[in-house]
């Protein structure tokens, strides 16, 4: 099977007391030549010259294509001409199932917000349908996810039932936070979405802390079995923030199972990415902490896939974690209350030209992998699916008052339940603001 690291940049960490092999890099080479960045001409950024962190670390000038041990076997048990395809066809349609399925749910979203059904901010990942896809369906169940705001599509791809989620921002008792978490806070234990956060940042230590767990029951309660990895969704603006700097050392400093998924839409709210950043290119500040920083092209699944094949191979044999800069971008404004005035339109119709689906579609029809019924039968299931979920939530009934104070407080007989066992909220004085507390 062929590998797509040739169009993505990699920087190798500094050298740290180990015992691993100088002939042995992590990711791979940074690649020669120049490269850059998929923007409009307003945010290219020129990587014509390659950035190492120490002039000892080029150990090569000729790009390094197989990156691992696997990819390299992989790439010397080619022999047919359908070994250099980056997917069999399964993977192909279970790819193109699931981003068909973001986009979809997405849209239906923005009508049902429209019609108020749904409250609050909205944010849609409409145009990063392939990072979400390219991570994370090559994940287990035990393995841990932990998102933004924007974090519908990482829940749907995570294996969270489209009308949980749906419910959810219904403000249904069926969502999979009973209706108390909404767009922003997608949570599911049973699929180990560790919740999505409507601060940015706030999530980066909840993944750093459950892939610590991960390496704590291996490594000192002795379960072998236990190699689950984690992978922290965030975006450009974040990377500006301290919990950002703060986890990506402790996460190099323990060899923690985890990858930092930077989804950069050139955008946070209003404000252009160049303009927020020192250095605009997030991938090379993995190498600071000795980790590998990766930059790939966030538009292209297959791209993302083989990225994330071998990150979450590294933190699987517990090589460490991997900071990997997706450069990808949204089709819509920043949430549901944006009228998207401040992005020029000639950049939106650049990235509209790069739709990720659109993509895929055209790679498996060019290498015949499927034909048009296989795709437009799965565009009918996917219609039908959303729409139930639409219809389940709006027949789910909406939570009781006396669920307003479950899960807020450790101890809720300290506030939240009265003496004689009743919610304090059930009394009409509490919403008086009238009782005594």
């Amino acid at each position: 099977m062929a590998t797509s690291f040739s169009a993505t940049k990699v920087l190798q960490p500094l050298p740290l007391n180990s015992t691993r092999s100088a002939e042995k890099p992590l990711l791979g080479q940074s690649l020669k030549g120049s490269s850059s960045f998929l923007g409009s001409s307003s945010h290219k950024l020129s990587l014509k010259k390659t950035f190492y962190p120490h002039q000892s670390q080029r150990r090569s000038n000729k790009a390094v294509v197989a990156v691992s041990d696997v990819v390299k076997e992989k790439k010397s048990k080619s022999k047919s001409s359908s070994s250099n395809l980056l997917i069999t066809k399964e993977e192909g349609l279970v790819l193109y199932e699931d981003m068909v399925l973001g986009r979809a749910f997405e849209d239906m979203c923005a009508q049902m917000y429209y019609r108020g059904k749904m409250f609050g901010f909205v944010h849609l990942y409409n145009g990063q349908e392939a990072v979400s896809t390219g991570f994370i369906k090559l994940l287990k169940k035990e393995d841990s996810v932990v998102s933004t705001y924007r974090d519908h599509v990482h829940a749907l791809s995570k294996g969270v039932p489209a009308r949980q989620v749906m419910s959810e921002l219904f403000g249904k008792t069926t969502g999979c936070c009973r209706g108390q978490g909404g767009s922003m806070h997608m949570f599911s234990k049973e699929h180990n979405v560790l919740g999505g956060f409507a601060f940015i940042g706030e999530g980066i230590p909840v993944a750093t802390g459950a892939a610590f767990s991960s390496k704590y029951r291996r490594e000192v309660l002795k379960e072998a079995d236990c190699d689950h990895v984690t992978l922290a969704f965030f975006g450009d603006g974040t990377c500006n923030n301290g919990q950002f700097y703060e986890c990506l050392n402790m996460a190099a400093l323990w060899k923690l199972p985890i990858i930092f998924v930077v989804e950069n839409n050139l955008w946070a709210i209003g404000m252009s990415h160049l303009r927020s950043t020192s250095d605009p290119e997030i991938w090379k500040k993995g190498p600071a902490f000795g980790m590998p920083g990766v930059h790939v092209d966030g538009m292209d699944v297959l791209k993302v896939r083989e990225v994330a094949m071998e990150a979450v191979g590294r933190a699987r044999r517990g090589e460490g974690p991997t900071l990997v800069e997706c450069e990808t971008y949204r089709f819509r404004g920043h949430s549901l209350a944006d009228p998207d005035e401040l992005r020029d339109p000639a950049e939106k119709n650049h990235y509209a030209t790069r739709d990720p689906i659109t993509a895929l579609k055209k790679y498996m029809f060019e290498n015949n992998l499927v034909n048009e019924a296989e795709l437009k039968a799965i565009d009918k299931k996917i219609d039908e699916l959303v729409e139930e979920s639409v219809e389940f939530a709006d027949a789910s009934p909406v939570p009781a008052r006396n669920q307003l104070l479950e899960n807020v407080f450790a101890d809720p007989r300290g506030f939240g339940i009265g003496p004689d066992g009743r919610y304090r909220c059930e009394d009409p004085k509490f919403t008086e603001g009238t009782a005594q507390v």
